[in-house]
């Protein structure tokens, strides 16, 4: 069994993010980056995965500017065995990504398909779902648990009423949870071992994608600050004030 991982360079989850003076975006320059957290999850479980011998290959792949290079190698020292950089310049979309990964898995032949199930940056949640239906593959989003069968999954997933358990076949597209495991650190010489493993390059123009952006973002803004409470002096008071005022009752 093949797995494909995807995995995406966003500011570190850690960072205080700044909005730029003119609102056209957060600034980036100088600011602490790191791999999208549920894609690290990802990788985890495709590691499990491997080391309980029911994989024989993990593939790494990020879209994006030259310095997303760094996921991938992330990635390598962590467990994977090869990797793959999509090299794209400006903003990419999530269909842009899909299309991309749908050349790459076209290409590559994985039986699964693993990725956080979004990214933290723009809180999407689109592209798994998206490249479920441009391969007309079944799709598991929210995974918390995935047991490997014969030629089937057995995921658990996250839904709004708690649990729910489904079973879908393979190949597959996977989105992973941040309850799925707890992501290894690399040691120094798995990190060592990473830099020799090979990262294959690719443009996106070759795969025939256009990454062109088709939403155009106005304005980016600050969340307001949080304001101070009003004291009340009884419950009756507080019950007027929310009937009247905030009329929530």
């Amino acid at each position: 069994m093949k797995i494909l991982v995807a995995v995406k360079r966003v500011i570190d989850y850690n960072v205080q993010i700044r909005v730029k003076e003119d609102g056209s975006g957060v600034v980036t320059d100088n600011v602490k980056m790191s791999t999208n957290p549920p894609d690290d999850n990802a990788i985890e479980e495709a590691v499990k995965i491997k080391e309980a011998g029911k994989a024989t290959e993990i593939v790494a792949i990020t879209v994006g500017e030259e310095k997303a290079q760094e996921t991938v190698r992330k990635a390598l020292a962590v467990g994977a065995d090869k990797g793959i950089h999509v090299k794209t310049e400006g903003a990419l979309e999530p269909l842009a990504v899909s299309k991309i990964l749908q050349k790459i898995v076209e290409k590559e032949k994985p039986d699964l398909v693993f990725m956080g199930k979004q990214a933290i940056d723009d809180d999407c949640n689109q592209t798994g779902q998206m490249l479920s239906a441009l391969l007309n593959w079944p799709q598991a989003t929210f995974a918390s648990k995935i047991e490997i069968k014969d030629k089937s999954l057995e995921v658990t997933r996250e839904i709004d009423e708690g649990l729910e358990t489904i079973e879908i076949n393979v190949p597959a597209i996977v989105t992973c949870d941040l309850r799925l495991n707890e992501p290894r650190y690399a040691s120094l010489p798995n990190i060592m071992k990473a830099k020799k493993k090979p990262i294959e390059q690719i443009n996106a123009s070759d795969l025939g994608v256009d990454t062109t952006p088709r939403i155009e973002q106005t304005k980016v803004e600050e969340p307001p600050k949080r304001k101070a409470g009003i004291k009340v002096s009884s419950v009756a008071e507080l019950v007027q004030k929310l009937k009247n005022e905030a009329k929530v009752i």
